[in-house]
C-alpha cells in the first residue's frame, strides 16, 4: 500500500523508458483497492475519450464533406398531396399558436390536409376543436382526432391518422412549432428523388434569450444540428429524422414497418428501420423552424432523459440487424457511436465516484507525476467538446462571440447536471424497464417533487467537499474539473420557482401569461 505523503515530491521522469520503469514500480506498491480503483478509473477516462474524439470526428466530416450538403430543390410542377400532422398533448398555451402557423402554410388547399391528433386531458382538446372549427370554415382541411386512449403515446397517435389518410407526403411539427409559410415548397421538391424517404430540417429556438438555461440549451442543440446531423448527412452515414419539423414519404414508413411505441423514440427507431431498407434521409439545414426550448430545469431534465432512453433501446432493438446488414464499416460504427452514446451518462456517474480517490492515491504516491497522464484525456473529451460547440455557432451565426465562449463551460456544467437522472434513464432501459412517454411540457413551470434534486445536491456538496480539500493540499491541477462537477450538480439541485406561486398542488404552478399571434386570413 502506497504511504500518503504531505507533500508530493514531482520528479519527473526524464525519459519514456525511466517513466515506464517508474510507472511499473507505482503500480507493483499499490494495494488490491488501490489497483482496482485507479485501473477502474482510466479505463473509464479512455472510454470516454473515445466518445469525445468521436465528437472532434463529426467535426472533421462535416467540413471534409462540404460539398455534399445537401440542397434545397424546386417544388415539381404538379405539387404532391401532402398531410400535415399536428401530435398533440395538454399544450394549451401553444397549440393555437400551432394551428395558426400551420394555417398560413403556402400551399394549395386541395392538396393540404391537417390532422391535429390530440391525446389531451385537459382544456386544449376545447381550445382545439374552436380552431379548428374555424380554420375549416375559412377553407383549410383540417380535423381533430381526439383518443381518450394513449396506446402508444405518440407513435400510437401518428400511426392512428395515417390510417385515416391516403397522402403520400406528411410533414410533423410538434406543439411548440410554427412553420414559416413557405415550409413546405421548400422542402417538398427533395422528394422528386424516389429513393428519398424523409427530409429533416434545422431547429431554431423562439425564446433562446429567456434565460441562461435556454441559451445553454441553444448551444447545445445547435452542435447536434450542424455536426451531428450534418455530419452524418454529408458524409453519408445513417443519421435520425427527429420527429418533428420534417416531411416523410408515406411509402418508406410502410416499407419500414410503420411506427412502433416499443421505444421512447420512435423516429430514430423508424429512421434506422428505414435506412436499413435503403431508404435515403436527407438534412436541410438551411431550412429552420422556430420552436420552443424548456424554460425549467425539471421539463429540461425530462425531455433528455427520454431521448437517453430511447436512444439506448433503440441500440438494443436495431444494433444486432445493423451489425449483420451488408453496410460498410464507417456505416456501421458510426450508428454504434451514435446510438450508445448515452452510455456516457453511467461512465460519467462512475468517473465522478473515482476521480478524488484515484487522483488522490496518485497525488500523495511518491509518484505524483501520474496525475500529468490526465491531460491528453480531459484535452481529448473538452477540447472535442470545444471544437463542437463552439463551431456550432460560427456556422450558424458566422463568428464565436466572448459571450459564447463564456457560455461554454455553462453548458459543460448543464451536462454534468444530467448525469444522475440520465444514468437512470440508460439502465432503466439496459434493464428492460417500461416507463410512459413523458412529454416536455411549454410555458409551465413545476417544482421537483422526486429525490433527483436530492441526489443532485448530496453529488454536488460531496465535490465541493473533495474541491475545497484538493485545493488545500495544494492539487491546483484537478480544482478547475472538480469545479465544473459542484456547479452542475448544486444548479441540477436548485428548486426551480416560478413568479407566480400559486399552483394548488405545488407541483405545476401557473404558466406565464399566453399571447397568442396576430391574426391573419390562412392563404387561398
Amino acid at each position: 500500500m502506497i504511504e500518503l505523503a504531505t507533500q508530493p515530491q514531482w520528479r519527473i521522469p526524464a525519459t519514456f523508458a525511466e517513466a515506464a520503469d517508474r510507472l511499473v514500480a507505482f503500480a507493483q506498491q499499490l494495494s488490491p483497492w488501490e489497483a482496482v480503483v485507479v485501473g477502474a478509473y482510466l479505463a473509464v477516462m479512455a472510454i470516454l475519450s473515445l466518445y469525445g474524439l468521436h465528437r472532434a470526428y463529426l467535426v472533421a466530416l462535416y467540413f471534409r464533406h462540404a460539398e455534399r450538403a445537401a440542397k434545397e430543390l424546386p417544388p415539381p410542377t404538379n405539387l404532391p398531396p401532402v398531410l400535415v400532422q399536428l401530435p398533440v398533448y395538454n399544450e394549451p398555451y401553444v397549440v393555437e399558436d400551432l394551428l395558426a402557423a400551420v394555417a398560413r402554410l403556402d400551399y394549395p388547399r386541395d392538396r393540404l390536409q391537417v390532422q391535429v391528433l390530440d391525446d389531451s386531458t385537459d382544456h386544449t382538446t376545447a381550445l382545439v376543436r374552436r380552431s379548428v372549427e374555424r380554420l375549416r370554415d375559412s377553407g383549410l382541411h383540417v380535423e381533430l382526432l381526439h383518443r381518450n386512449d394513449r396506446t402508444g403515446y405518440k407513435a400510437g397517435a401518428l400511426a392512428a391518422g395515417l390510417a385515416q389518410s391516403d397522402a403520400p407526403l406528411v410533414a410533423l411539427f410538434d406543439a411548440d412549432f410554427l412553420p414559416d409559410p413557405d415550409f413546405l415548397l421548400r422542402t417538398v421538391g427533395v422528394f422528386t428523388d424516389p429513393e428519398v424517404g424523409a427530409v429533416q430540417t434545422r431547429w431554431s429556438y423562439r425564446n433562446r434569450e429567456a434565460s441562461l438555461l435556454t441559451r445553454v440549451q441553444g448551444m447545445l442543440l445547435d452542435a447536434h444540428f450542424v455536426f451531428e446531423q450534418g455530419g452524418r448527412s454529408r458524409s453519408g452515414r445513417f443519421f435520425n429524422f427527429n420527429g418533428t419539423a420534417g416531411v416523410l414519404r408515406r411509402s418508406m414508413i410502410e416499407d419500414a414497418g410503420g411506427w412502433q411505441h416499443d421505444t421512447l423514440t420512435e423516429d430514430t427507431d423508424l429512421s434506422y428501420r428505414a435506412q436499413l431498407r435503403g431508404w435515403r434521409y436527407v438534412y436541410l439545414q438551411d431550412v429552420a423552424v422556430p420552436s420552443e426550448l424548456p424554460d425549467d430545469r425539471p421539463s429540461f431534465h425530462v425531455q433528455q432523459a427520454r431521448w437517453a432512453k430511447g436512444l439506448v433501446q433503440t441500440a438494443l432493438k436495431l444494433l444486432p440487424a445493423i451489425s449483420r446488414a451488408n453496410l460498410p464499416l464507417s456505416i456501421k460504427s458510426e450508428a454504434f457511436f451514435h446510438l450508445t452514446a448515452n452510455v456516457s451518462y453511467p461512465l460519467m456517474t462512475l468517473l465522478a465516484a473515482l476521480l478524488v480517490p484515484a487522483t488522490l492515491v496518485r497525488f500523495h504516491s511518491p509518484e505524483p507525476w501520474l496525475i500529468l497522464l490526465d491531460g491528453p484525456v480531459f484535452l481529448a473529451t473538452f477540447g472535442s467538446m470545444a471544437s463542437f460547440y463552439l463551431l456550432s455557432r460560427r456556422q450558424l451565426a458566422g463568428r464565436v462571440t466572448w459571450r459564447d465562449a463564456l457560455l461554454f463551460p455553462a453548458s459543460l456544467a448543464a451536462g454534468i447536471g444530467l448525469t444522475i437522472s440520465n444514468t437512470q434513464a440508460v439502465i432503466e432501459a439496459l434493464r428492460g424497464v417500461q416507463t410512459p412517454f413523458h412529454r416536455t411540457a411549454k410555458r409551465v413551470y413545476r417544482i421537483d417533487a422526486d429525490r433527483l434534486p436530492w441526489a443532485n445536491l448530496a453529488a454536488g456538496l460531496y465535490f465541493l467537499a473533495s474541491l475545497l480539500y484538493t485545493v488545500a493540499i495544494g492539487n491546483w491541477l484537478l480544482s478547475p474539473f472538480l469545479a465544473l462537477f459542484v456547479v452542475g450538480f448544486l444548479w441540477a439541485a436548485l428548486p426551480n420557482r416560478s413568479s407566480r406561486p400559486d399552483g394548488a398542488d405545488g407541483r405545476y404552478l401557473s404558466p406565464q401569461p399566453y399571447t397568442p399571434l396576430p391574426p391573419s386570413e390562412p392563404p387561398v
